[in-house]
């Protein structure tokens, strides 16, 4: 939702503030309220809409797609590569 906003603040025309019709950044996939115990159902549902917003994202044009928020968001990181065993 952070990385939503700084994207939407940084390209405002790209965004639709101004001309709704002039949107090119998608829009996030909203959020699901969920009990502690349905945690694994509710990111097995959002993966499909957030893959389908991540692809999106890099597939718009360059000075978007390649600028550094978007660089930092899918940059890798060490849990990444180790992630929690639980």
């Amino acid at each position: 939702f952070l990385f939503q906003m700084q994207m939407l603040d940084k390209f405002p025309m790209e965004g639709g503030q101004k001309d709704p019709k002039q949107r090119i950044i998608p829009f996030l996939p909203g959020k699901i309220l969920f009990r502690r115990s349905h945690i694994r159902d509710v990111a097995v549902k959002r993966l499909i809409p957030i893959d389908e917003y991540c692809k999106a994202l890099i597939q718009l044009p360059p000075y978007i797609s390649q600028c550094e928020e978007v660089l930092q968001f899918f940059e890798t990181r060490p849990d990444d590569l180790a992630p929690p065993k639980e």
